[in-house]
Formats: structure tokens, sequence, C-alpha cells
């Protein structure tokens, strides 16, 4: 536990000493959210009558998380350049704390940065009731949860950061467009609607906006999509636990086929 914990707080650590960070995790999707809000708001006509900045607001939340996500978890290659993770593989820590240390610190920072994006929601011209506030920091948890494991099992297994952003544009930036937070599922061709229902982070956004704004909320009921959120974030932790103890060292590990050209 104290190895986890000494992972967790430096991942936290490295976070607030590099304020850029911040800026690359909140600018991006506010700008999105101010230029498509004002974009699509008149010819946008949102479910329940809400308008379109205000039903875009809860993917926009988590958009910023799954930013904070992929910049904390692109840590493990740095890290693994640096020397420093290497140095964490031969150590007595288990392979199992080095995945709840990973994991605690990514998701610890991609909740509080959703979290404050919910506490500026009332300058934004959004103004969730503070009752909401409480289911919706719980499914930002789940969320973060799920983001975080999921980017900790890729990058585990890749050698730059170059690829890790491949993998994430090919990935996770599709499920973020397919998860209900740029657009409905009604009205969407059925084979989109189709890959729209397999995405997990529908359910996650669906619960989002559920708490946030039950009269915009739409598509899966509650309990589904509650339900497939844990499961998510469950298995996407299970998942980056597992790919870490099966190969410690990363893509390097002598189970693993290396791509390296021998000398």
């Amino acid at each position: 536990m104290r190895a986890a914990y000494a992972l967790a707080r430096r991942e936290v650590v490295r976070f607030l000493r590099q304020p850029s960070r911040i800026v690359g995790a909140f600018a991006p999707p506010l700008l999105a959210w101010l230029l498509l809000g004002a974009g699509f708001g008149a010819s946008f006509r949102a479910p329940g009558g809400a308008s379109y900045l205000g039903w875009f607001f809860p993917g926009t939340v988590v958009l910023v998380v799954l930013f904070a996500a992929i910049f904390s978890t692109i840590s493990v290659i740095e890290d693994r350049r640096e020397g420093f993770l290497q140095a964490v593989v031969v150590s007595p820590v288990s392979p199992l704390a080095v995945a709840a240390g990973k994991i605690a610190g990514g998701t610890l920072l991609a909740l509080a940065q959703g979290g404050i994006l919910l506490a500026l929601a009332p300058l934004l011209g959004f103004a969730p009731s503070a009752a909401a506030l409480a289911p919706a920091l719980l499914v930002l948890a789940l969320v973060s949860l799920a983001l975080t494991g999921l980017g900790l099992a890729i990058a585990w297994m890749l050698e730059s950061t170059q690829g890790f952003h491949a993998i994430m544009n090919l990935v996770l930036i599709p499920m973020w467009f397919l998860s209900g937070s740029f657009f409905p599922a009604e009205g969407a061709p059925a084979w989109l609607r189709a890959a729209m229902a397999a995405n997990p982070l529908t359910y996650g956004v669906s619960s989002l906006r559920r708490a946030l704004d039950p009269a915009s909320a739409a598509g899966p009921s509650a309990t589904l999509s509650v339900a497939v959120t844990l499961a998510f974030a469950l298995g996407a932790a299970l998942a980056a636990a597992a790919v870490i103890a099966r190969f410690p060292a990363g893509p390097d590990h002598p189970a693993r086929p290396s791509r390296r050209k021998q000398p």
C-alpha cells in the first residue's frame, strides 16, 4: 500500500509541477464546447428541449477526463525511457501495487479536473442543481477509473509516445465521438446506433447527463447506464493490472517477442 501511495502521489506532484498539462486538459474541450455549441446551437434540437450548450456540457466534462487520462498514462512511457520504471520493476514492489498506484494517481487527477469543470459550470451558463453534484461526481469517478485503466493497459505495451498518441487517436477519441457526447443516437443510421450501443463510454456519458439534467437524458436507462459504467471501470482496471502482472517490464519482457534489431 505504501508503494501504491508513493506512485500515486508522484503522479499528482508531477502534474502540479507541469502547468502546461492543466492548459492542455482544459483548453481543447472548452474551445470545442464553445465553438461547436455556438455553431450547432441554432440548428440542433436537443432532447428535452435543452440548449445545445447545456446538452453538450456532460460530454465536454468527459472529454476533459479523457484528456487527463491520456496525459497521466503517457507518463508510463516517459518513466521507462528515463529508467524510473525499470527501478520500480526490479524492486520488491508487487506489479499489482504498481498498477494500483498508477491507476489511483491517474484517476484522481482525471476526477479532479472533471470536478473543477463541474464547479465552474455556473460561470459557463450551465447550472446543475446541488443535489446533482454528488451522483455526477460518482459517475465521473467511474469514468475516470475506466479511461485511466484502459490508457494504462495500452501505454504499458508501447515503446514510444508517438505510437501511444496514434493508438489514442484510434481508440479513445472515436470512443468519445460515439458516446453520445457530440450527437444523440436518435436519428443516426442503424449501424452507427449499433456502434454507440456497443461503446461502454456511451453509458457513462448517459449516466452523467442524467445526473446533471434528467430532462435532457435519453437513450439507455439509468440502471443499465450505471451497471455498464461500473463494469467498464472494473474491467479496465483489472485489464491494466493483468497486463502489468503478465509483462512487468513492458514491451521488453522476455515473454513478448522483441521487434528491435539485434546487433
